[in-house]
């Protein structure tokens, strides 16, 4: 009898132990379900994620900056975005790849950071908008009809100032006494072309000859420089991103002779050029970028937003480069340059 007492009471208590995890599992599952919903419900109402294809020509500084300010314009709106970032390695022959890629992985803009990028992306695609910086023309280049109005699916900035290369040329005739400037270019690069173009008639207006050697890669610039010797009184380095890219090759030549090397730009007065009449290329990736935000967003489109110069344009000096180059600075620049060293 004893006997049968004890299994009941161990019966019973089986039972009641077995009810009492079956409602806790009910009430784990019933939780997990509850995060799940929340979760999901919190990702449904989470900020959107957007993906931006970048394409570069090369890799120098002043590109590099520019992309660097386009990005943190876009951290600064608060946007969630994934970059596929990709780089030609300065052979132009890549970019319709590049463009492919971007255009396939179903990016939701792409930033384009110089004219051959910008060219390539835009015969590639009339759907996804498009944003470029580091372009000198870009109406010269076609990416753009007016300096006005932004295409059906491509704006951006422009990396020329109206004012540079006027008092660049003017810097040379009446404060160094220049009258034959040597220039080292890419020919292939429409962005170059287009400034060489607007030296010349400048140079000729002020009566300053212009001699002239082009190259095809960064391998053939020391030797284009160099070819120059004997003619030139200086050399000027307008923004060619073959050239630029291997700067300190014409930067040798420069300190080798004692000739001055203008630049285009502020990053290569860092490196080592005499001076420039410049902007930082951060700015206008930056503004590039605020253009990017508004797309993005739905604010405007590209036809909305006319393309923009940069701004601040102002003339620094390197005195290391001065000196490195036979330049003697003048107290009277004081009043019209930052300088640097």
């Amino acid at each position: 009898m004893k006997k049968w007492l004890t299994v009941l009471v161990l019966a019973g208590l089986l039972v009641l132990f077995g009810c009492g995890t079956s409602e806790d599992a009910g009430s784990a599952n019933e939780n997990n379900t509850n995060n799940s919903n929340a979760e999901n419900q919190s990702s449904s109402e989470g900020e959107k994620a957007y993906t931006v294809g970048v394409t570069q020509i090369v890799e120098h500084p002043s590109l590099d900056a520019a992309l660097e300010g386009f990005q943190k314009a876009l951290e600064d709106a608060g946007l969630n975005v994934e970059y596929s970032i990709e780089n030609a390695q300065g052979d132009p022959k890549n970019n319709p790849t590049i463009a492919d890629k971007l255009i396939g992985n179903g990016v939701d803009l792409i930033f384009a950071n110089s004219t051959p990028s910008a060219q390539s992306v835009l015969a590639a695609t009339e759907e996804i908008p498009i944003v470029f910086t580091s372009v000198t023309d870009p109406v010269g280049a076609e990416l753009v009809g007016s300096m006005d109005q932004g295409g059906p699916n491509i704006t951006g900035t422009t990396d020329t100032h109206p004012d540079a290369i006027p008092n660049t040329i003017d810097f040379m005739k009446n404060e160094i006494g220049i009258e034959t400037i040597g220039v080292v270019y890419n020919a292939g690069e429409q962005n170059s072309v287009a400034q060489i173009e607007r030296v010349k008639e400048l140079a000729d207006e002020k009566g300053i000859s212009v001699e002239e050697a082009t190259v095809s890669t960064s391998a053939e610039v020391k030797q284009a420089t160099e070819s120059l010797l004997g003619k030139v009184d200086a050399f000027y380095i307008i923004t060619d991103n073959t050239v630029v890219s291997t700067l300190e090759s014409v930067l040798m030549v420069g300190e080798a002779e004692k000739l001055p090397v203008f630049v285009g730009e502020l990053d290569s007065v860092e490196r080592g050029g005499f001076a420039a009449y410049g902007f930082d290329y951060y700015d206008i990736g930056y503004e590039a970028g605020e253009k990017a935000v508004q797309i993005l967003k739905g604010e405007k489109t590209t036809a909305e937003l006319p393309v923009s110069y940069p701004q601040n344009l102002k003339l620094v000096i390197n005195k290391t480069a001065a000196g490195n180059m036979g330049v003697e600075l003048k107290d009277s620049w004081n009043d019209i340059a930052e300088f640097t060293e």
